[in-house]
């Protein structure tokens, strides 16, 4: 162990004094000169900013109009993201219980889309099974339990989402 450390503090000092200033300079005064060079940019960067101010806010609503869901809030966005990466493997992309996974289990995994099966479920019944698996609902208990791997956060984020994915009825029949 102790010829670990020597190896390691002595690399750490050639390292220090090869990868540090040559010519005598204080971090103050190589601060004061990266300073002086930005200067010039900043004050370029900020006359074409006023300059193009409106064209920024065409181009932000343009990004918006293209984002992957638009209509989402910020936490409905970080839920979709949370449910892709570890609800979609068993419930789909779009939450229809046909992920690539599904196959495999038996019962098939929930259609979360279905505007019954939200409409009978209160949002912190879906909270508790996310955390604690279906089972705590009377539900699949198939159905891990995520509370040791998502926080809260992630976990309400993930039943907001939810909420958005659920389809109208069909009004045809």
């Amino acid at each position: 162990m102790r010829g670990v450390a020597t190896i390691l503090g002595l690399s750490m000092c050639m390292w220090a004094s090869a990868c540090g200033p040559s010519d005598g300079l204080s971090p103050g005064d190589v601060l004061e000169e990266v300073v002086a060079e930005q200067a010039p940019v900043a004050s370029a960067a900020n006359a074409e900013e006023a300059a193009t101010e409106e064209s920024v806010a065409t181009a932000d609503a343009e990004a918006a109009s293209k984002l992957p869901v638009p209509g989402l809030d910020y936490n409905s966005r970080e839920g979709r993201a949370t449910f892709l990466y570890y609800c979609a493997p068993c419930h789909g992309t779009e939450g229809h219980g046909d992920g690539f996974n599904a196959y495999n289990l038996d019962p098939k995994p929930r259609d979360l889309a279905d505007p019954t099966f939200q409409a009978q479920r209160a949002t912190e019944d879906l909270v508790a099974v996310v955390r604690s698996g279906g089972g705590v609902a009377g539900l699949s208990t198939g159905m891990p339990p995520w509370g040791r791997t998502l926080n809260e956060r992630q976990i309400r984020n993930v039943v907001r989402f939810l909420r958005t994915i659920a389809e109208e009825p069909d009004s045809s029949d």
